[in-house]
């Protein structure tokens, strides 16, 4: 005896209707990841904002004096190190080359054919630099639609908030979180990567390294990049060494090694102990699948989107399940 199935035409509809809703999200996911970055900064400026209200400065004249320290500290940053960050990593691309060419010493393989990729490599820095040009506007799309969040920061909330009836206070309370949550990640990351790059700084300069500058902002950026980004980072350095020797290596290598346990057992816990504080396996797993998904900022991103919808879930297991007083 065979059953006959129905489906109704308002399933129909719905599948229709969500099929539809992910071909979209699909569409305008580099969108809905500018606003999440603006989001983010929003959440980590907010606080200042708020302490400048405090002492009486305008909300508007608060926005942009946060905002133009910001973007002044950011330019210092780049103007002190453009110029010998430019000129040590041209050399650091060629002295990388001549490293691989003596430590590879096949003689199947040409030294000259190793020579040739790094000089690619290093005319594929300006194809990068132009790209970065050409993202400019969605940069600049970031810090404005910013400034509108911090101006307009309550008015959002309350928009935001009002769709949901009853459990409007829930969702407030949730937003909350997340910003919280957030400001504190990025504020936590920024300090932590110009803490591991100046410490990586000092000690490559004590132990006479060269090209100091270029592979302690490489730390300090790869920083950002959660588990891995430390390892990636010392690859160059340990590289150059042994240029030098062996044992030179070692201790180069050793350097990182020591102040990759000193983030992970001192600084990353007095400066993230306020923030999200995830489990170190589903940082790898949020970092992986953020990166299969999205590519480079999937991966970047991929701890604060974890951190959202942990938050999400948490709130409304709370809302299913309240407790009983």
């Amino acid at each position: 005896m065979t059953r006959r199935i129905d489906i109704s035409s308002k399933t129909v509809i719905f599948i229709a209707v969500f099929v539809l809703l992910l071909w979209v999200l699909f569409q305008i996911i580099d969108i809905i990841l500018l606003f999440f970055v603006a989001f983010i900064l929003m959440s980590a400026l907010a606080p200042l904002v708020q302490r400048l209200r405090k002492l009486g400065v305008p909300k508007i004249l608060a926005v942009l004096l946060v905002f133009f320290l910001m973007l002044g500290a950011i330019v210092g940053l780049i103007t002190a190190g453009l110029t010998p960050l430019l000129s040590q990593t041209s050399n650091l691309v060629q002295r990388l080359g001549d490293t691989l060419s003596s430590l590879l010493q096949i003689n199947i393989i040409d030294h000259t054919v190793i020579q040739q990729e790094m000089s690619r490599w290093s005319t594929q820095l300006v194809t990068v630099s132009v790209d970065i040009f050409k993202n400019l506007i969605s940069w600049v799309s970031v810090l404005v639609v910013t400034v509108y969040m911090l101006l307009d920061k309550e008015k959002l909330e309350e928009y935001a908030t009002s769709f949901f009836g009853e459990k409007q206070e829930h969702i407030k309370r949730l937003l909350e979180k997340i910003e919280d949550k957030l400001g504190a990640w990025l504020r936590g990351q920024a300090v932590l990567s110009a803490t591991v790059g100046f410490l990586v700084y000092v000690g490559l300069v004590v132990l006479g390294v060269e090209f100091a500058l270029p592979l302690a902002i490489i730390a300090g950026l790869l920083e950002v990049v959660p588990v891995i980004g430390p390892i990636i980072s010392a690859i160059p350095a340990i590289l150059i060494g042994l240029t030098v020797s062996p044992l030179f290596a070692a201790l180069v290598g050793g350097l990182y090694l020591a102040i990759q346990q000193l983030e992970s057992h001192l600084i990353v816990p007095q400066l993230m102990r306020r923030a999200v504080g995830l489990n170190p396996l589903l940082v790898i797993l949020a970092v992986s699948v953020g990166g299969r998904l999205l590519g480079f900022a999937g991966a970047l991103l991929a701890v604060p989107i974890t951190v959202v919808i942990l938050l999400v879930v948490e709130e409304w297991l709370n809302i299913r399940t309240p407790v009983e007083i």
